[in-house]
């Protein structure tokens, strides 16, 4: 065992690259890097460009060593002298164009270079050979607006100022350094990134598993042209679905919505990542009407022109962009599409775990089918998503708190041109019915919402999103959750469950059928998250006059489910001073307003038999809804 970890501990060693500084003259000297395609465009904003400028050129050197220290370098060995760069690239890419700009010898024009973006590669490399500026290239548009942009922030900077501040700036840089490092070979990455903690935005994993994804489109270990194509399709489907708080019809151009959604933008027409192709193809934003030109040269020429990151459409107004929150993380969708695509009758909280983020789905990229199923997969459940699962909206009357929101992406026209309008998901102008369960399913949901708060634990989507496409009505639907839900109560050993040992869906799940079967007394009602069990009656009452047997005190008769802080309000009182002095309280729960109802029809007082009533009451309520649903 000794030898083994001894062996273990040599082979890390020999792994290991020790970091190595190098002034940022000579950052790309002899060395070139690659910024890879599941990193962000570059994006560099006035205020951060200047900023760096700015450390610079009023560096604080070190009086012993005679350095200043600008940040630091994360990169992977691809092959001698070639790296990829797995953070900081934003420095990275501003440095080059400041070197650039001062025309140093120490670069040249492959010293950096995108995967799979022509066009910005084609920027770089005109900047740099020609030297051209902002007024040379703006109205190109086969460049990226943001690198020009970046150098002509560069070019204003130094505009104006004479040969003195230039040739000081430049001795600046001799002595201003970075630090490179250099991952390990063979590296768990997984766990890497998790302790990665570097100046500036770190590198997420669902960033690398996009990198992985879309790596994996080639055609027998080598990139064809229409691999290209497939491989900008992905990116731009990937960074429209992980804008998960807006609809992800809004993530695209009014063009490409119409022929992915329909023209009314509320149907995901595509069955197969083919079919995308085609939308692409078809989007008239794309169209050419040279005629002489294929379509396969139509779409690479006009992605080549689209590589910048994907922004909001311009007709988006900031309120509509702010008006919904998705109640889960993008990677915890794409975990949750993951156990879509194979979903199973056991669940494992280990298949939607982050920490098992790579591991899980190292799968979908071991072949070019299966990376560009899981693309397809990602917009189609995340349509989906968007339709049957619910969010929180920030609208109206409901702007600071918000409120539980199960609504449809649709198309509008004004006199100002299409608009997004969102509908309830099951409402229809002529069946009120429908209304009702639009109703009743976000209310479902909120309850599982507010149930499974650990995103590991919220299998119930996946189930939704797995399902959908067999069960389009909102009483199939709702069918479903109630038997997931009574499926959990059955296993949570409900009948024999006392005091804190009564799982959270207990409680939920059994005021969601106190309000679903009255809806109009609950018309209000609204699940709230709530974690904390209290006693109606006391562990240890204030007046110990009043007493209740000790067994029903840890009965489900006598206990509700509240907030954290109203557990702390009601502390150790009476039952009938919590009703009367904390009535808000008292209302975050139907059932605790069925005990609150049950103390005031037994002349103020909570005793023995009151508790035997609720207990066997609620107990039978929750047996005859699992009968109900006895096919689960």
């Amino acid at each position: 065992m000794i030898l083994f970890l001894k062996r273990m501990v040599k082979r890390m060693i020999e792994n290991i690259v020790q970091p190595q500084e190098y002034s940022i003259e000579n950052i790309f000297l002899e060395h070139e890097y690659i910024i890879p395609i599941y990193q962000r465009n570059y994006a560099w904003s006035k205020e951060e460009i200047e900023q760096l400028l700015d450390d610079i050129k009023l560096d604080d050197i070190n009086d012993i060593t005679g350095k200043y220290y600008l940040g630091s370098l994360i990169v992977n060995k691809i092959e001698r002298n070639r790296f990829e760069v797995i953070d900081g690239q934003q420095r990275l890419t501003t440095l080059f164009l400041l070197l650039s700009y001062l025309k140093y010898n120490s670069i040249k024009s492959g010293s950096l270079r995108f995967e799979a973006r022509e066009k910005s590669n084609k920027t770089l490399k005109d900047i740099y050979d020609t030297k051209a500026g902002y007024k040379e290239l703006k109205n190109e548009e086969e460049y990226s607006t943001d690198i020009i942009e970046g150098y002509s922030i560069i070019e204003n900077y130094f505009q104006g100022k004479n040969t003195d501040f230039i040739f000081k700036f430049k001795e600046k840089i001799s002595s201003v350094y970075i630090i490179r490092t250099q991952v390990p070979k063979d590296i768990d990455l997984n766990h890497y990134f998790e302790i990665m903690n570097t100046r500036g935005e770190q590198l997420e994993l669902h960033e690398i598993v996009k990198a992985k994804i879309i790596g994996a489109i080639e055609t027998d270990g080598e990139i064809t042209d229409d691999d290209r194509i497939d491989k900008v399709i992905a990116g731009e489907i990937w960074d429209a679905c992980a804008q998960m708080d807006k609809y992800v019809q809004m993530s695209f151009s009014t063009d490409k919505r119409k022929e992915l959604f329909s023209d009314d933008w509320d149907s995901f027409k595509c069955k197969s990542f083919d079919d995308i192709r085609i939308a692409f193809d078809n989007s008239e934003k794309y169209s050419n009407n040279k005629t002489e030109l294929s379509k396969k040269y139509q779409l690479k020429k006009i992605l080549d022109k689209t590589q910048n990151n994907l922004k909001p459409s311009t007709e988006d107004k900031k309120e509509e962009n702010e008006r919904f929150e998705s109640i889960i993380s993008f990677p915890n969708f794409i975990l949750q599409v993951n156990e879509a695509m194979n979903i199973s009758e056991t669940e494992s909280d280990a298949g939607l775990d982050d920490k098992k983020f790579i591991e899980l789905l190292k799968d979908r990229w071991s072949s070019k089918e299966k990376a560009l199923d899981f693309i397809y997969s990602l917009l189609k459940y995340r349509y989906l998503f968007d339709r049957y699962i619910i969010k929180r909206e920030y609208f109206g009357n409901h702007k600071s708190e918000g409120k539980w929101s199960l609504k449809k992406c649709e198309m509008y026209i004004d006199d100002k041109g299409n608009k997004p309008i969102y509908k309830t998901t099951l409402d229809t102008d002529e069946e009120d019915e429908n209304k009702l369960d639009n109703k009743q399913l976000t209310l479902l949901e909120s309850c599982l919402r507010i149930t499974y708060t650990s995103p590991k634990t919220m299998h119930w989507i996946a189930r939704v999103m797995s399902e959908i496409d067999n069960i389009r009505t909102g009483k199939e639907i709702i069918k479903l959750l109630e038997n997931y839900c009574c499926k959990k109560v059955v296993k949570s050993d409900y009948k024999n469950s006392k005091g804190f040992a009564v799982e959270r869906i207990v409680f939920t799940y059994l005021d969601y059928i106190l309000c679903r079967d009255n809806l109009k007394n609950y018309e209000d009602f609204e699940f709230q998250f709530r974690k904390s069990i209290e006693h109606f009656f006391p562990q240890h009452p204030i007046n110990e006059e009043y007493k209740i047997k000790d067994e029903n005190k840890d009965s489900f008769g006598n206990l509700a489910l509240i907030t954290v802080s109203a557990n702390s309000k009601f502390s150790n009182m009476l039952p009938i001073h919590k009703v009367e002095q904390y009535k808000e309280v008292v209302k975050q729960s139907p059932k605790l307003i069925q005990m609150k109802n049950l103390i005031l029809d037994n002349n103020r007082k909570w005793d023995d038999e009151c508790i035997e009533q609720h207990n066997d009451e609620m107990l039978k309520l929750l047996e005859d809804e699992i009968k109900k649903h006895n096919d689960f």
